[in-house]
């Protein structure tokens, strides 16, 4: 309460000291210093932006990159071999964490030529920078983007149709990308689970007509569903298709 009130106080001190931006706030064991120049004030933002940036990173992973597809093609994977909780959910996430990075790796380097390196050699402000890198983004989500749901987020926003690429608004890119990730997730996990599927259907087939009720399906299903898997390198073919999946 203390603290609370000093704040106060001090803020009620700012408004009646002359501009805000040229006081100090002093508070018992603090104080914040405000910018005093222009050039301190944007510098400042600056370090706000980076901050800001660093907090939105777990979303920008997961909404403009491929990990959606893969993690979730992946998660409903184990489902379909009927091992819920095998592989752990830490190497799942693990595993598409770093196809995602293999995947991304050429994005990353057109950004890293075309905006971060030019910023940090200050040959470019904050704000081109930032133009310049999300180009090559924009590009790879426009290739990655169904038209259905572009054009669908395009009417929510009631935003006119674009001429050209870069005039399609990230607010209608990001969500339509998002939306046509999952749409091929539940195809491609679709594929995936209908040999399984095939595979419980004959042993509890064969176990009804052997009259052997009280037997559970799945306890006969499950190693001829993981030796299938196995004998047909599963591991090695998901992950080449959800790789090939992006190679255009």
């Amino acid at each position: 309460m203390r603290v609370a009130a000093a704040v106060l106080g001090a803020l009620g001190g700012l408004g009646g000291a002359g501009p805000a931006w040229a006081q100090d706030l002093r508070l018992p064991g603090l104080t914040l210093t405000w910018p005093r120049t222009p050039g301190q004030a944007s510098a400042a933002l600056e370090i706000l932006a980076a901050l800001t940036l660093l907090a939105l990173a777990p979303a920008i992973v997961l909404l403009l990159t491929c990990f959606t597809r893969i993690v979730v093609v992946l998660s409903l994977l184990r489902h379909a071999l009927g091992l819920p909780q095998v592989p752990p959910t830490q190497v799942v996430v693990g595993l598409a964490l770093f196809l995602t990075v293999f995947v991304m790796a050429p994005v990353g380097q057109a950004i890293h030529r075309e905006a971060l390196a030019p910023y940090l050699a200050e040959r470019l402000t904050a704000a081109e920078a930032l133009e310049r890198g999300w180009a090559p983004l924009r590009q790879w989500l426009l290739a990655h983007t169904r038209e259905a749901e572009l054009r669908l987020m395009l009417e929510l926003a009631r935003a006119p149709r674009p001429t050209r690429p870069a005039d399609v608004p990230a607010q209608a890119l990001v969500p339509a990308f998002v939306l046509s990730e999952l749409r091929t997730a539940f195809q491609l996990a679709v594929v995936l689970f209908v040999p399984f599927l095939v595979i419980d259907l004959v042993v509890a087939a064969v176990l009804m007509s052997m009259g052997m009720l009280l037997l559970p399906p799945v306890m006969v299903s499950l190693p001829l569903k993981l030796l299938l898997f196995v004998l047909a390198d599963g591991w090695t073919l998901v992950a080449r298709a959800l790789v090939a999946g992006y190679a255009r």
